[in-house]
């Protein structure tokens, strides 16, 4: 990443959607599938999945904060966020790709972040027992971040109006995927594999430091009180958005005269966009899909 000035990038024209592997996708998270697919987990790297706008970039900041705010701290002003945690499958203009990152990074434990659905994860990370902490978000406020995201950057398709939108999400055709197969994959994922972390952003937003007291614990993490408190201030949605090396400023590829890369970080913003016929069915078409899993969210707290 050195020597690459991503401020200066040309935009690029949208892409089209394909189905790929049983999901949707777009080029730049399939040009490099080969590599991508044997990639070789280390067995302390640890995988950050979500669906796209589900709360990736806060904790990738918090397990970056929890490892290397101390041993590390010209990390946090020197690297931004996507340098220090490759996007695995992720083949960008003018950048080096996730799994060369990936492979190049220095520190110990690798942090690697990916929205892939649970199938796609590289095999290498189950064969290697790696720590994979997962993020899930209600699908209201999840679809909502979705579109003002999409229309701010230009390596997703052309999102259309509101309406449009939603329908695509309730369909799954979106990159990444059908929300509702994202994240029932991993949860089922979670009864069978031991070392997954299944994270809920509502909880974060709720109570951010018992999250992070969890997360250490899983991680197996002795962090003193005093230090995930400070990490809780740092990592606080308000301080992120100011911190240009968390909130994506110099990534060239989003237009935020559009929308912030981080825009609100609330739980509820739905209510100003879904009007009450969509709603209605909304509900209807999620609980068909939601009704033999055990997985339940809070769509407000």
């Amino acid at each position: 990443m050195e020597g690459v000035n991503t401020s200066s990038m040309k935009p690029t024209c949208r892409p089209e959607l394909f189905d790929f592997e049983g999901i949707s996708m777009v080029h730049y998270f399939t040009d490099n599938w080969e590599k991508v697919q044997k990639f070789q987990a280390r067995p302390n790297d640890i995988l950050i999945a979500t669906y796209p706008k589900a709360g990736t970039t806060w904790v990738s900041y918090i397990l970056d904060l929890l490892y290397f705010h101390n041993s590390a701290p010209e990390r946090q002003t020197s690297l931004p966020i996507f340098v220090r945690v490759p996007f695995l499958e992720a083949v960008f203009p003018e950048m080096p790709t996730g799994v060369d990152l990936a492979d190049k990074l220095p520190n110990t434990p690798r942090l690697i972040k990916t929205h892939l659905p649970v199938q796609l994860v590289p095999k290498s990370f189950w064969e290697q027992n790696c720590k994979v902490v997962y993020v899930a978000r209600n699908a209201k406020d999840n679809a909502v971040s979705y579109f003002h995201f999409a229309r701010m950057i230009n390596l997703l398709p052309e999102p259309g109006n509101w309406n449009t939108f939603l329908q695509s999400f309730m369909d799954g055709k979106l990159v990444s995927g059908p929300w509702y197969d994202h994240v029932t994959g991993y949860w089922e994922k979670k009864q069978t594999y031991s070392n997954l972390h299944y994270m809920f952003f509502e909880d974060m937003v709720a109570n951010t430091e018992h999250e992070l007291e969890q997360l250490c614990s899983f991680l197996g993490l002795s962090t003193p009180a005093e230090e995930r408190e400070r990490i809780t201030k740092c990592v606080h949605f308000d301080v992120m958005k100011q911190n240009n090396m968390t909130n994506h400023s110099s990534f060239s590829h989003m237009d935020f005269k559009i929308s912030p890369f981080m825009r609100k970080g609330k739980v509820g913003d739905w209510k100003n966009h879904f009007t009450v016929a969509q709603n209605e069915r909304f509900d209807e078409h999620y609980w068909q899909k939601m009704k033999n899993t055990t997985l339940q969210f809070h769509t407000e707290i």
